[in-house]
């Protein structure tokens, strides 16, 4: 059975950093694309970033470009979430997702931001920015 946790979240000033993990069990992670998603209070949860499974292709969304970087580690299971320069609008709860379908696949920007495309999820950790 897979499992998705994620840990690093909390409470950090505008303009700080935080990292946050996600480690996999149940199946082979280094085979699988990644995602991070987000979901801010009263909205609906959206895509932040992905990585496929050599870390050789990530994607993210345009609000987050330039601060944060996805990476993995896939001898540890574990995909990284760097977030840098944070803003109050990044407030969410981060979701891990893996899309177990498709191994060695590259993927693309527009499958990789489809969060139907992922089929297993974490429970999520909570990032909140303080302006």
């Amino acid at each position: 059975q897979v499992q998705l946790v994620e840990s690093g979240g909390g409470l950090v000033q505008a303009g700080g950093s935080l990292r946050l993990s996600c480690l996999g069990s149940g199946r082979t992670f280094s085979l699988y694309i990644m995602g991070w998603f987000r979901q801010a209070p009263g909205k609906e949860r959206e895509f932040v970033a992905a990585i496929n499974w050599s870390g050789t292709s990530t994607y993210y969304t345009d609000s987050v470009k330039g601060r944060f970087t996805i990476s993995r580690d896939n001898a540890k299971n574990t995909v990284y979430l760097q977030m840098n320069s944070l803003k109050p609008e990044d407030t969410a709860v981060y979701y891990c997702a893996v899309d177990t379908d498709n191994p060695y696949f590259r993927g693309s920007y527009s499958y990789t931001s489809s969060q139907g495309n992922f089929d297993s999820w974490g429970q999520g950790t909570q990032v909140t920015v303080s302006s």
